[in-house]
């Protein structure tokens, strides 16, 4: 139990050190992915239920036709629309981790 606890401490020191700035490099694409990626691995391994990867997928696929409606209007994101998608795919990502440990989220809003 401590080695895990050390882990998770190590783990989000880590992350902590990254800047922000560095986390806007990623695509909104390779989000999208990962996302996708964490909600299988979670069903392949036990820790999601059909109905939690559903409303995920749900999530997901909102998310996703918000992105489409941002392009729509010139074909590529503007600062502020890629912004929003990034704070929407934080949350997300933050509710496939308590999800996959059954832990409460705070300031959930679905989409």
């Amino acid at each position: 139990m401590k080695t895990l606890i050390a882990s998770l401490a190590a783990i989000a020191a880590v992350s902590a050190a990254v800047p922000a700035s560095a986390q806007a490099w990623t695509s909104v694409r390779d989000r999208e992915a990962n996302l996708t990626q964490r909600i299988n691995q979670g069903i392949r391994s036990g820790e999601l239920t059909r109905r939690e990867a559903t409303n995920l997928r749900l999530d997901l696929r909102n998310l996703e036709r918000l992105e489409d409606r941002y392009r729509m209007s010139g074909g590529r994101l503007d600062m502020r629309e890629r912004a929003d998608l990034q704070v929407r795919f934080d949350r997300l990502s933050a509710r496939v981790f308590a999800k996959k440990h059954n832990a409460p989220v705070r300031g959930y809003h679905r989409y």
